[in-house]
């Protein structure tokens, strides 16, 4: 029999249906917003990683505006050849300056980042050591490269002790690597008992702080400044497409790191860059972070409300530390009736579901927004409590 070439595209999707473990999109019908119209319903937005709103600040937009008037719609190449313009130099300037760092690269995404520059820094011969919880695009990172793995449980000290210890016995290279702020759980790295852990070992350590940065630090300056420990962190990879309200990845560190990643990472090598409106909103970001600290402490305002109604209403939001708030409903089918009952109350919240999480972890994940009034984290608590009490999670 002739083989069908992409009859498993079918098969597989209708697989994934049988399952309840197919995404169905929802579309947002103008800006990502605390009131956003999602399907053409106005809801609450719940479920945004615009953590600080910047996404709809008059900068962000009066730059990237006055950008493509000056520069064009695009940078007509990638950054080696002839897409490298002004303004990315600048953002590169003002990423390293914010980040206390000598230099940083920009790449398209974080998820580029990742997948570019970790295969670039351990290889055969080579070890990484890495949290069991760690982000997917620093999985695929890992995968692509020839070095050995060691994966530890979650935030486990003592294991990572362990993973140190042997590496150090044959390894040229140890790469200590972990989430900053974990995407699931809204739970923190121990990035100080990491750094601590890897120096002895001569051991570089990376944090992905996708979700740290804008968050958590001196004016969201990340995790690693959180802790007090920025000068043992060799890498610190983070994004604008999350609390800083843009796209974009980026690596920050040494001047050698700029260098070495810049010549190396085929990621920045071969996308093309980033247009210039895109560019300059990225710039405006850091300057509304630098001059408006009360995005920060509205977003945490909000979080710390949030989070203490929730459990006295008897929710269960695991332990998260952050923004990222699960409300932890054991069963997938009890998590999607719930996230659907969500939207026809006004409240846009989505399932995180098996694969995605165990099969007994299934949860809705709220993030909280600094753009959020008391009165709309009311609104959310209130259809908290109707539909918890209406699917017997609360009492």
């Amino acid at each position: 029999m002739k083989r069908d070439p992409t009859g498993f595209l079918h098969l597989e999707y209708e697989a994934l249906v049988a399952q309840s473990l197919d995404w169905k999109i929802r579309t947002l019908r103008g800006p990502s917003a605390p009131h956003s119209n999602v399907g053409g319903k106005d809801v609450v937005m719940l479920c945004s990683n615009n953590y600080l709103n910047l996404s709809n600040h008059p900068r962000l937009k009066r730059a990237a505006a006055q950008a493509a008037r000056t520069h064009g719609a695009g940078s007509g190449s990638v950054r080696p050849i002839a897409g490298t313009m002004d303004l990315h130099e600048e953002l590169e300037k003002r990423i390293a300056r914010f980040k206390n760092r000598d230099a940083a690269l920009f790449y398209m995404s974080g998820f580029a980042t990742n997948a570019g520059l970790i295969p670039q820094l351990v290889g055969e011969g080579d070890t990484i050591i890495t949290d069991e919880l760690n982000h997917g695009s620093i999985i695929d990172g890992c995968r692509l490269t020839k070095a050995q793995r060691l994966i530890y449980k979650h935030r486990d000290m003592g294991e990572l002790e362990n993973c140190l210890r042997e590496a150090d016995k044959a390894s040229r290279r140890i790469l200590v690597i972990s989430d900053g702020v974990f995407s699931m759980d809204g739970d923190i790295a121990p990035v100080d008992r990491i750094a601590n852990a890897a120096e002895p070992y001569g051991a570089m350590v990376y944090i992905d702080d996708s979700h740290g940065e804008g968050v958590l630090g001196d004016g969201g300056r990340g995790a690693a400044n959180h802790f007090h420990v920025e000068d043992k962190v060799h890498v610190e990879m983070g994004t604008f497409s999350k609390a800083l309200g843009v796209v974009g990845g980026y690596a920050a560190g040494s001047d050698d790191l700029r260098l070495f990643a810049l010549n190396k990472s085929r990621t920045w090598l071969l996308s093309a860059s980033h247009p210039p409106a895109t560019i300059a909103s990225c710039i405006a970001a850091i300057d509304v972070l630098e001059t408006e600290p009360k995005w920060v402490e509205r977003l945490w305002k909000n979080t710390r409300y949030f989070k203490k109604h929730l459990v006295s209403l008897g929710f269960d939001i695991g332990h998260s530390e952050t923004p990222i708030t699960p409300v932890m409903l054991g069963e997938s089918s009890v998590a999607k009736t719930f996230s659907d009952r969500l939207y026809e109350e006004g409240v846009f919240a989505l399932p995180i579901i098996f694969p995605m999480v165990a099969k007994d972890k299934a949860r809705i994940r709220n993030i909280v927004n600094a753009g959020l009034t008391r009165k709309d984290l009311d609104f959310a608590l209130a259809a908290y409590e109707k539909i918890g009490k209406e699917l017997r999670v609360i009492p």
